[in-house]
Formats: C-alpha cells, sequence, structure tokens
C-alpha cells in the first residue's frame, strides 16, 4: 500500500511536531469465534472493532501530519471534535490530519481491523485438535497499526490503557495487570511510557499457571512482581512451567544485582503462542514466545539451553529496549545486541547452563559471520531508510555481531565499567529513546577510555577480520616469534582493535591437547608480535582467539592444521573445540578446506563431541557441507559415508541418552540406502529396536518425513500418523511432508498453494516450503528456477513482507548450483533495478549464497 513503508525522515518530522500524551484503546474480538475459518468469504477477510482516542500535542497551529493504520475499513475519524471524511482522509494504511491545533489535540478512530494469518498484527489460530480459537499480537517493527490507529514510530512513545471485549471464559493478558474484569469484558490499568510495537494482547482459552517473585533490596523495601506462563489448552499436558519460573527468576535475580534499577512494568507474563513468526518478542509486562518452546517430547539439553537463552534475552529488553528504547531503527543494535549478549551472560551466570559462552561461539557467532560476509553486510549501527530495511535488519549482525562486538568491549573496558555504564544509562534515559552516542558518553565516563575510535572500528563499519598466527623458531626449536595477522576483505578494508587470547597447546599421551601457555595481546593493524610468547616451546596447535574474546574470523598454521585432522577430538577444553570446529566450518565456506575433508573430519571426530549443542551444530554443518559445498560428483560417496557414519554412532551412543537422540535425528536426516530406510520403518513400525532409543511422537515425524522424501513412505502412511497425532504441530508435520514427496505433481500443487495463493497461515507457508526444498529432488525441482523469478516481484507486492520474505528466501533456486542458475539471478537483477530494495537485498544474499557454493564444489573436486 503507498503509505505502509514510512521512511526515516518522515518519522524524524513528525517527532519534531507531536508529543503523544497517551492512548486509549477498545478492542472487540467476539467476533473471532463462531463461522468459517479465515476470512468471510465475500465479504472480505475476518475483522474486529477497533476504537482509539490519541491525546496529542502540535507544535504549530495549523500544521498536518498523519496517524498509521492498516485495516479493511474506518467508520468514523474525529478530529478535536470535528468529523472527517473517512473516505477523504483514510487511504488504507493511513490518516491524514489536517489543520492541527496548537497544544492539545484529540484523535477518535473507530475502525474494522483484520485478523492475520501471518503473524503479524492480531494473529488468529483455530486449534485443529479441538477447534478453540487463540489470538496474540506481534507488532515490530511496525504492525500495532494493523490493530488500532497510532503514530507508528518507537520515538513517540506513550502510556496506554487497553479494553477488550472477548468472548465469555476467554483469558486475556495485556501490558499491565486486569483493573476490571466483569463478563466479557477486561479493562487493563494504564501502561509506563512505551513504544508502539511493544503494546500486546494476548486472548483466548489459554492454560495459565502463576508464581510470584520477590525481591528484598539493601534498603529494605520488598518488589513483588507477578509471574504468568500460559499455553494452549493442548500443550498444557507438556507444559513445564516450573522450569520457565525457575529461570525467569534467576534472570530477574541476576538483572536486580547488576542493574541497580527494579523491573519498571510491574507483572512479567509469557505466552507460548501458535504460528509465531519469531522466536519471542519484548513486549513488557507480556512477552510472547513460539510455542515450540514448549517440548511434546523428549529433547537434549540444549533445547532447554536454547530456551533459557531466549527468556533472558526477553528479560534483558524490560531494561534494553522497553525502558529505554532507540530512537529509530538505525540503532536497533542498543536493544538487539545487548540482548543478545545479556542473554548469554546471565545465562551463564545464573543459571544451571554454565556453558552457554561455548553455544554462543560455535552456534550464534556463526549467524554473525555468514551475515557479515554477504554483500547487504552492513555496520552494527546502521542505515535504515525505511521500515522494510528495518525488518531485514533484524539479522545476524544486529544480534550476534552486536552481541560479539559487546563481549569484546567488555574485555576492553573491563567488566565493571561496562555494567555501571549500563547503570547510568537506564537511570539518565528511562522511558525515553537513545541513539550511539548516549551509550558511549556514559561508557566513556566509566570506563575512562576514549569511545570514539572503538565505536567508529565495531559499530560502524561493516565485515569480518581474519587473524592467523605466524611462527618462526629457533635452534632449539622453539617459538623466536609469534604475530598474529589481520587480513580483512577487499570491500570492507577496516582492521579492528582486537584484544584476543592466543593459546598454545601441546599435544600428549593420555593428555591429549592442552594449552600450556596463553598470552593476551592488542591486536592492532596488519601484524602484531606476541612478545609474551617468545621463548615457549614449539606448540602443535595455535589457537588465536583462545576463550572467545573477539569477533573474528580464525585461521591455522599448517602445522595446527595438521594436528587438527589428526587429533581434533583430543582438544580438551570444549570451548577450545567448539572454536576448532567453528575456524574449520569458516574455512570450509570460505572454500579453503574442501567439503569432504570437512566430512571426514564429522566422521571421524563428532562421535567423540561431549558438549550436545556443539555436536548439533557440528552435524547442520556437516550436512550443509555435503548439499551445498560438496563437488556434485562426490555427493553420493559422501552421502553414504555421513549415513553410514551416523548409524555408527547411534549404535554406540549410551542407551537413552541425549547423545543418541540427536545421532538418531542426524540418521535420519542422512539416509540414502534402502537398507537406511528399512531400519526407519523398523523403527516406526516397532519391528527394529535400539536399545533406549523412544521412538516419541517428535521423532517419529522426523523418521517419516526422511522416508516420504526419498519415496519410501506414502500418502496414506503421513494421513495415518496425523491420525494418530492429530494436533497443530502434527498438522505443520503433514503438510510438510505431504510437500516432500518426490513427484511433479506435488511440487506443483506445493508452488500454487503458496505463490499463487495466500490462503495458508504463516505456519503452513513455512512447512509446505521446508517440504517442497529437497536436496534429493535436484532434479524435480529444476523447472521452477524461470517460475521463482517471473514470481517474485509480485508475490513482493502482493503479500505480507514476512509471507515475501519466506517466500524469496525459501524457494529461491540454490539446490539448482550450477552457472546457469548464477546467470539467472543477475539477469533478474540487471533487469529489475528499480525492485524493492528490500526485495534486491533478499536476492542477492541468495546468489551470494549460490556462489559461495560454487567455490566451495571447485575446491572439493580439486581435492
Amino acid at each position: 500500500m503507498p503509505g505502509e513503508n514510512l521512511s526515516r525522515e518522515e518519522a524524524r518530522e513528525r517527532a519534531e511536531l507531536l508529543t503523544v500524551d497517551g492512548y486509549e484503546v477498545a478492542l472487540d474480538l467476539r467476533s473471532a469465534v463462531g463461522g468459517p475459518d479465515g476470512d468471510d468469504g465475500d465479504a472480505g477477510p475476518r475483522t474486529f472493532r477497533s476504537v482509539t482516542t490519541i491525546r496529542f500535542r502540535s507544535a504549530r497551529a495549523g500544521a498536518s501530519t498523519f496517524a498509521d493504520l492498516v485495516a479493511p475499513s474506518v467508520a468514523t475519524v474525529t478530529l478535536n471534535g470535528r468529523a472527517l471524511d473517512p473516505a477523504a482522509v483514510f487511504d488504507g494504511t493511513r490518516i491524514a490530519l489536517d489543520g492541527l491545533a496548537e497544544g492539545e489535540n484529540v484523535l477518535v478512530v473507530d475502525a474494522r481491523c483484520a485478523y492475520s494469518r501471518t503473524g503479524e498484527g492480531m494473529h488468529r489460530f483455530v486449534d485443529p485438535e479441538d477447534g478453540e480459537v487463540y489470538l496474540y499480537t506481534q507488532y515490530e517493527p511496525a504492525d500495532a497499526r494493523r490493530v488500532f490507529a497510532n503514530f507508528e514510530q518507537p520515538d513517540l512513545k506513550a502510556p496506554y490503557r487497553f479494553q477488550v471485549t472477548a468472548p465469555e471464559g476467554w483469558t486475556v493478558r495485556s501490558n499491565e495487570a486486569e483493573e476490571f474484569h466483569e463478563g466479557e469484558v477486561w479493562r487493563f490499568a494504564e501502561t509506563k511510557p512505551i513504544s508502539t510495537y511493544i503494546t500486546a494482547v494476548v486472548a483466548g482459552p489459554y492454560h495459565c499457571e502463576s508464581d510470584l517473585y520477590t525481591r528484598t533490596f539493601d534498603n529494605g523495601s520488598t518488589l513483588e512482581i507477578p509471574l504468568g506462563a500460559m499455553c494452549r489448552k493442548g500443550l498444557a499436558r507438556h507444559f513445564d512451567a516450573d522450569d520457565i519460573f525457575l529461570i525467569t527468576k534467576q534472570g530477574l535475580d541476576f538483572f536486580h544485582d547488576n542493574f541497580d534499577y527494579p523491573y519498571p512494568f510491574g507483572k512479567y507474563d509469557q505466552a507460548f503462542v501458535p504460528e509465531y513468526n519469531l522466536g519471542a518478542m519484548e513486549n513488557p509486562g507480556c512477552v510472547t514466545f513460539r510455542e515450540e518452546y514448549i517440548y511434546r517430547s523428549k529433547v537434549t539439553s540444549a533445547s532447554y539451553e536454547r530456551r533459557a537463552n531466549v527468556i533472558l534475552h526477553e528479560m534483558a529488553h524490560m531494561w534494553f529496549g522497553d525502558l529505554v528504547t532507540m530512537r529509530w531503527w538505525d540503532d536497533l543494535w542498543l536493544k538487539e545486541s545487548f540482548a543478545d549478549f545479556m542473554g548469554s551472560f546471565s545465562m551463564v551466570e545464573a543459571t544451571r547452563f554454565t556453558d552457554g559462552w561455548i553455544t554462543f561461539a560455535n552456534n550464534r557467532k556463526a549467524w554473525a559471520y555468514r551475515a557479515d560476509q554477504l554483500p547487504s553486510t552492513h555496520p552494527v549501527t546502521a542505515d535504515i531508510r525505511d521500515l522494510e530495511d528495518a525488518k531485514l535488519n533484524f539479522d545476524g549482525i544486529t544480534y550476534a555481531k552486536g552481541a560479539s562486538v559487546l563481549k569484546q568491549l567488555v574485555a576492553y573496558v573491563g567488566r565493571d565499567a561496562f555494567l555501571e555504564g549500563a547503570r547510568r544509562y537506564f537511570k539518565q534515559h528511562a522511558y525515553g529513546n537513545t541513539q550511539l552516542g548516549d551509550l558511549l558518553s556514559v561508557l566513556a565516563e566509566t570506563s575512562g577510555r576514549d569511545m570514539t575510535a572503538w565505536s567508529r572500528a565495531w559499530l560502524q563499519t561493516a565485515g569480518v577480520n581474519t587473524l592467523t598466527p605466524v611462527l618462526t623458531y629457533d635452534a632449539e626449536g622453539g617459538v623466536a616469534e609469534l604475530a598474529v595477522e589481520q587480513e580483512a576483505p577487499a570491500s570492507h578494508p577496516e582492521l579492528r582493535p582486537h584484544r584476543v587470547a592466543v593459546g598454545l597447546y601441546r599435544l600428549s599421551p593420555g593428555n591429549g591437547l592442552t594449552r600450556y601457555a596463553r598470552a593476551e595481546v592488542d591486536v592492532a593493524g596488519a601484524r602484531t608480535v606476541v612478545a609474551e610468547l617468545a621463548g615457549a616451546e614449539r606448540p602443535d596447535l595455535v589457537l588465536v582467539n583462545d576463550d572467545d574474546l573477539t569477533y573474528c574470523k580464525v585461521r591455522f598454521d599448517a602445522v595446527s592444521l595438521a594436528t587438527l585432522r589428526e587429533h581434533l577430538g583430543e582438544v580438551r577444553d570444549p570451548l577450545a573445540r567448539a572454536l576448532c570446529w567453528s575456524a574449520l566450518w569458516n574455512l570450509t565456506r570460505d572454500a579453503l578446506l574442501p567439503a569432504r575433508d570437512f566430512v571426514s573430519l564429522v566422521l571421524a571426530f563428532a562421535g567423540g563431541e561431549s558438549d550436545i549443542g556443539v555436536l548439533q551444530m557440528v552435524h547442520a554443518w556437516a550436512r550443509s557441507a555435503l548439499v551445498h559445498y560438496a563437488a556434485p560428483g562426490w555427493r553420493e560417496e559422501g552421502g553414504r559415508a555421513l549415513a553410514e557414519g551416523a548409524l555408527r554412532e547411534l549404535r554406540r551412543a549410551e542407551a537413552g541418552s541425549q547423545h543418541q537422540l540427536t545421532w538418531a535425528r542426524f540418521f535420519a536426516s542422512a539416509a540414502v540406502s534402502g537398507d537406511d530406510f528399512r531400519l526407519l520403518a523398523g523403527l516406526l513400525g516397532g519391528t527394529a529396536v535400539i536399545e533406549g532409543l523412544e521412538v516419541d511422537q517428535e521423532l517419529r515425524w522426523a523418521f517419516l518425513s526422511a522416508l516420504v522424501a526419498h519415496g519410501a513412505a506414502d500418502e496414506a502412511a503421513v494421513d495415518a500418523e496425523l491420525a494418530r497425532d492429530d494436533t497443530a504441530s502434527g498438522k505443520r508435520h503433514h503438510v510438510r511432508c505431504l510437500a516432500s514427496r518426490p513427484s511433479a505433481e506435488v511440487k506443483a500443487q506445493a508452488w500454487a498453494v503458496v505463490v499463487e495463493s495466500d490462503k495458508l497461515s504463516n505456519a503452513l507457508v513455512a512447512a509446505t516450503i521446508a517440504g517442497f526444498e529437497q536436496p534429493s529432488q535436484r532434479t524435480l525441482l529444476a523447472p521452477y528456477t524461470a517460475a521463482y523469478f517471473e514470481a517474485i516481484e509480485r508475490v513482493w507486492a502482493e503479500r505480507s513482507i514476512q509471507i515475501g520474505m519466506d517466500v524469496v528466501k525459501g524457494l529461491f533456486p540454490g539446490l539448482q548450483d550450477d552457472p546457469a542458475t548464477l546467470a539467472a539471478t543477475d539477469a533478474w537483477l540487471a533487469s529489475h533495478p528499480d525492485a524493492a530494495p528490500a526485495l534486491r537485498r533478499l536476492v542477492l544474499e541468495a546468489r551470494d549464497d549460490l556462489a559461495r557454493a560454487l567455490r566451495g564444489q571447485e575446491c572439493d573436486a580439486a581435492a
């Protein structure tokens, strides 16, 4: 729609003109139940009534501005008691406001807003298990305007009062505690001043549990925070609210200990909701999470660690993001980078997940390294022109690179100075908006260090540096000199200051590879000598960035790489071993290590990996190496080796252990032979047994998915499994499996239902795309390359940005990994210079992945 993509300049002008004093929002959600699911036929989308009163002040008499509203229709618009013609002032996305009074103004908008099926705005979900309807809102960056009229930008904060009319028997939650509930009407207390994108409503027959957090401060005052946890009724039997409350209380203790600013938003509800696009959202007092964090079947400790990290990430946002909010989306990092860092920091220090920095080094940073090498890479502090730019910047740079940079900052200024800077930042800017300079000034105060150069190098430039050790030896074989060489890509040539640890490891019988020397050094410029390590005995392995203090790609000298090829599994320290795995994977992605060599390392050493999160990441990398970076002529041989290795480790794993479960899932994903499929079918049917392996419902779907994708199970088997698991989760698995069948007719149907129709919800669109794209079906998918490039501009224009992103990213023909596909991508880019910048960015990123895969295949073929 013409006015939907708000620009930074429009937001700046509106913020200079307006001050918002408060909102009163009344929503009538009774229309959510009854009648057919989805749209109301010829009447259009299913809608609800939304009445908004906004009290605001204008700096100038007679000025003009606009309010934001994305809605099918508006009944009335009243400005300062004057009725405006909705047909004249409302264009579908904006309400024109002319002739403002200087000082106080009152706008009242009565609209019909649409329920969403895309996870944006007011999402409506019908549970296939019992027919119950569940609603929740999701707004970031700018979808509150799909639910109520507002000024949709983060720096126009205001207090809110919500009233919700909902079906009798429902539970309704919002940011603040309820003040009144009688029958169908729920009224909530006024919020603190917050931004539009973090307001929230959750409504439906949710299962709810409660607890209480109590904190007594040094001055004798006591803080009580009511805790709530919610999920669909169908998931209640799996809901481990006690563990969620435990992590929540541990996090609140940690942040109160370190932030010296009491939690400012009253209660703390956490709602686990269906068909959620994100991991979670930090709505103050009413945090929403994807319900997949409620585990229906056995999972590993890595899954519980991931959930704990997300809970704590969102909690950190209560201060970084909700209490103090970025002025515009350029400084999105001011909340996301901090929350990502604080999620791991608090988890390691306050919960049972004390190895969280290993996961951060191995998993989270891999996301950052990939994003920072794409042509769309950007500084942590980004140039965000408009809302489409903002939507795409919820990426590995804003989150994981920013968090890595903050970890480096803590090493640079010291933990105490960093936390004291945070405390001053909250107190100075509470309930306000900030930008980069506001944070840097307090950090300069607390650390005594000039933050200008650090900020320019780390926050205002893009790209990832590479650090490589270079050694010379003396006549006795000891280290004469150890230097660290720093490189940067030509496209982003910035050489940064790095505070790093360099570790020297020796291989000894019975002790494996253990560290015998370590030095911290400030790497600056192209070459830095580590003087402290001169004279050390000759190492078998040199690990730059030991302990993972900085953000960089690590390379190895020839001796170290040779050592890892033979002894990677003998690196005793789990963090050091994780860093080695990560560095080896980066070598593979950079076409410096053949994919078959990486697969060989996995086959040789993954079976001994103790950290379950690292093992799961290594499995994902191994599959990616085979699918994308291996030479096509070796894929079949490599696939057999990977499947055989996975089965071997599955049989070796301790009965009933999380390692056994992880290898079972990996074996299913790697299965290629008739024997593999017969074993999977036997495990499903109960005719085959692996001691200790419980084939529960989620594992059943994993096994069946592999069988279906290879033509070893049919539609009847998929339907039978849905009958066994007729739930929302089962429905998603069912849709994915059906789309994965190796049939041209099936692929055509899946393509049509995603690309040519908008009837599927966001979750089912994602499931269909996941089923459609099967590495074993490259030939079947070949005809869709041309169709993709013909469709994407239309899809981007017609569908919501979330669905557009899913389709453009998910259906890119990356499995057609040949120069012809690269040429077709380049031809589309050349012939569509005026396509939406966000769309072009997605295509450019996919092109880069494809080009990288082709380089990797060349490297592997040469091996």
